[in-house]
């Protein structure tokens, strides 16, 4: 939230410079996100006044102007604005001036032959407005030579980060409030004005949903001018806060909104028929809003209508055809409370943010109905002239104060603050809260995030000072520390690391899910979702990494990646058996677009394929401590997955450790990504512990005998997988054979129709003498007898 020191001054008279009060919000709880001082963007802009104005001798619709800048010589200026005149008062942007509304540094220049030494400016020019039919028109008291920053009266911009607990602060009266509390001056409260009505209210308002809109208080306003521009002041805060001043009758509800932390509405009355009302929707009903989008309702959703229609979801946005425009006379101005959890509900349903459902959603003062009322029509009494009603009251806002017995010594129990009583009454008091002489608290119905003793004890330490809560180290064990990491966290880090060192990049992604890609997922097992989620898109809890990490190398081939190489260690989401959440940690990895680039050397770009996820799943399942070479390559690992290129990865026919493989085309459609994409989920919680032994590695120890190796070429059944015929030979000597891998694989002119030659090198490695020749042909008997239970035969 934006707000001016000014605008802050109008609640609070204060000394503080602008570094105390930015150090005072930080210390609160109101994290300053920036400051900006608009006096910056205006340097080098002066108050200068026209001497002459005469017509350019080659251009019919400029002007040279004589201009006096307050200080030396008068300066010669090319002008184009319609209104620009001898006599007049303008700004004057002189050379090296940079135009704030588009960055453009001004110099000394010649246009169409004529030297011009700067520029008179609009109110565009210098983002003040969004006027620019013709320049800056200054009153005649203006101080010609005085620094425009200075006459504008700019004033510092303190951009604050409102955590979500404390709608109360969302608005300039809220901070202001807390900073009094925090002995950084005195609260400024203000009044609400008596209004005279003249006569009653016009049109019948009433709430029809008491549950989503408790109180709607409303009165007409008759014989206004939209027409006139709002004031200057206001325009001046609004500018400050963010806000582009509109009309008259916008920008004091959105002044009302941004200085008190209470949005309103105004409806053009001729435009309305009938009684207004607060109701629910009807399912299919559709509102065009402010924002020039149709949204089509559900019976959920509270509207406010009339006899014709919706206008305005409420406490969201208005309706498109009902609001005020240049040519409206009579209003109907709308203040209301709306229950914050239909207004979050709706708002994500509908895909709408606002700045009113931000503040409705998180819960608005209940008590300021009436004096929000009175002062929106004050402002716009003062503004658009007119004659008011009285006011109609439909329904009662649920303003009863909540009281909590409180305990002054369970604040530096909890706290660790010794605060004297006076001075942690004085806190509470200051902060509007009332406190009985038995330390009985009742909470102003505008503080929604009070629910009990430890809150109140929030309070007080941080107005008093969080920072002089005292680093206290906890108390530790004498001797080596012992290790805090879990079996699992440990894995998860030794994961981390490797899929690191193997060139994956980790990602990190959201563990909410479209509903309709969760069941993609899912393999039918039933989903968590959510009832009160972000948004629509991100209801249901992820059953598979997968997903995120599809989406996320959708995004990176969007923006021009050329491939992606990504990994995630998470959690997936289940019900359990008996209702409850049931999560498993996963590591997921997803390779997608180029694995090598094209070159002189290798031509095309190389893509992934089936066989580089089971390379990423076989080392990483390695780098778990899971014993690799047990592993049985199996099918079935998902519809997700394309049948003839995926496999999973088992110790023993049912425990699954890892499925990999190319994404089915099916699947990449429904995320729109191009193919080929490979993927590995790899599940921890399969991994069994290993038993025993401590945290340290075995000594290495190098063999003293040097390894021998032997080479087999073995015609075996086309179907048969490589990797079964290596398990079959490291079988044959389980102690002597270290190591045997396929280096050639061979189908055609030779090989018998319907088999294939594989080559297979075996190491042997002797232990404690070498091998005898009587040895090595037994090992090399054995190999071959394994090998055809496989159906191989030595080839001759």
């Amino acid at each position: 939230m934006k707000f001016s020191l000014e605008w802050l001054k109008y609640f609070l008279e204060t000394d503080a410079s602008v570094s105390d009060i930015a150090a005072a919000l930080n210390r609160i709880g109101h994290e300053v996100e920036g400051i900006e001082d608009p006096a910056d963007k205006l340097e080098g802009f002066r108050v200068a006044k026209v001497l002459t104005a005469a017509k350019h001798p080659d251009a019919d619709k400029l002007q040279v102007l004589t201009v006096d800048t307050g200080e030396g010589d008068p300066l010669q200026v090319v002008c184009g604005a319609p209104n620009a005149r001898a006599g007049m008062k303008g700004v004057l942007g002189l050379p090296g001036a940079v135009v704030p509304a588009n960055g453009m540094e001004l110099r000394k220049s010649a246009i169409r032959g004529v030297e011009s030494n700067g520029m008179m400016c609009s109110v565009r020019e210098l983002e003040l407005g969004d006027e620019h039919d013709g320049i800056i028109e200054l009153p005649e008291d203006a101080t010609v030579g005085q620094t425009f920053a200075e006459y504008h009266d700019a004033s510092p911009v303190f951009d604050v980060a409102i955590t979500p607990n404390r709608p109360d602060c969302m608005g300039v009266q809220g901070i202001a409030r807390d900073l009094a509390a925090a002995g950084l001056g005195t609260y400024l409260p203000v009044e609400a004005t008596a209004i005279a009505a003249s006569g009653e209210c016009s049109v019948e308002i009433r709430t029809d949903d008491p549950e989503g809109c408790p109180a709607f208080y409303g009165r007409v306003i008759r014989g206004v001018d939209n027409t006139k521009p709002s004031p200057e002041w206001m325009q001046r805060r609004l500018i400050a806060a963010g806000q582009r001043p509109i009309s008259a009758l916008v920008d004091v509800t959105n002044y009302l909104m941004l200085a008190f932390g209470r949005p309103a509405h105004v409806y053009d009355l001729a435009k309305l028929t009938g009684a207004v009302v607060a109701r629910r929707a009807t399912i299919g009903e559709t509102v065009e809003a402010l924002n020039e989008k149709t949204y089509t309702l559900d019976d959920s959703m509270t509207v406010i209508a009339d006899d014709k229609g919706v206008h305005d979801i409420a406490g969201i946005m208005g309706g498109e055809h009902s609001g005020a425009t240049e040519g409206t006379t009579d209003v109907l101005l709308e203040i209301a409370y709306f229950d914050p959890e239909r207004i979050g509900v709706t708002g994500r349903k509908l895909g709408l943010a606002s700045d009113a459902r931000t503040r409705f959603e998180r819960g608005v003062d209940p008590e300021f109905l009436d004096d929000g009322l009175a002062i929106l029509t004050e402002l716009i009494l003062k503004t658009c002239g007119g004659e008011a009603t009285e006011v109609v009251r439909a329904g009662t806002p649920p303003s009863e104060a909540k009281t909590i017995k409180f305990d002054p010594r369970l604040t530096e129990r909890l706290g660790a603050l010794g605060v004297a009583q006076e001075e942690q009454r004085a806190i509470l008091e200051a902060l509007d809260f009332r406190v009985a002489d038995d330390w009985t608290v009742s909470c102003p119905p505008r503080r929604h995030d009070i629910e009990g003793p430890a809150d109140l004890v929030e309070e007080v330490v941080r107005i008093h000072g969080i920072d002089e809560v005292k680093s206290t180290p906890l108390p530790r064990r004498p001797g080596v520390a012992l290790p805090t990491a879990t079996p699992l966290q440990q894995r998860e880090r030794k994961l981390r690391r490797a899929a690191a060192a193997r060139g994956l990049n980790e990602a990190i992604t959201w563990s909410f899910l479209p509903t309709s890609e969760a069941e993609h997922f899912a393999d039918g097992a039933e989903l968590w979702v959510l009832e009160n989620p972000i948004s629509e898109d991100m209801k249901a809890m992820r059953p598979s990494l997968i997903p995120g990490l599809l989406s996320a190398a959708k995004r990176n081939a969007d923006r021009g990646a050329d491939g992606a190489r990504l990994f995630e260690i998470g959690r997936r989401y289940f019900r359990g058996k008996d209702g409850a959440s049931d999560e498993k940690p996963t590591l997921g990895v997803v390779l997608s677009g180029e694995k090598t680039p094209r070159g002189w050397d290798s031509g095309k770009a190389a893509k992934f394929d089936a066989y580089d996820a089971k390379a990423e799943a076989v080392a990483l399942l390695e780098a778990a401590g899971v014993p690799v070479g047990n592993l049985m390559v199996m099918g079935e690992a998902g519809d997700q997955f394309h049948p003839g290129q995926s496999a999973t990865l088992r110790l023993g026919p049912k425990n699954i450790l890892a499925r990999f493989g190319a994404i089915h085309p099916n699947t990449l459609k429904a995320f729109d990504i191009d193919g080929p994409v490979m993927a590995v989920e790899i599940f921890l919680d399969a991994i069994l512990a290993k038993k025993g032994g401590g945290f340290a590695r075995a000594a290495y120890s190098p063999p003293a005998l040097q390894a021998i190796t032997r080479d087999f070429a073995f015609l075996v059944p086309a179907e048969l997988a490589a990797g079964e015929l290596v398990k079959a030979v490291r079988g044959a000597a389980k102690k002597a054979i270290v190591d045997a891998r396929v280096f050639d694989v061979f189908a055609g002119q030779g090989v018998p129709e319907g088999k294939k030659s594989v080559a297979v090198e075996v190491v042997l490695q002797p232990s404690e003498k070498s091998f005898t020749d009587e040895e090595i042909k037994a090992i090399s008997d054995n190999i071959v007898r394994n090998a055809a239970k496989q159906g191989a035969e030595l080839r001759g």
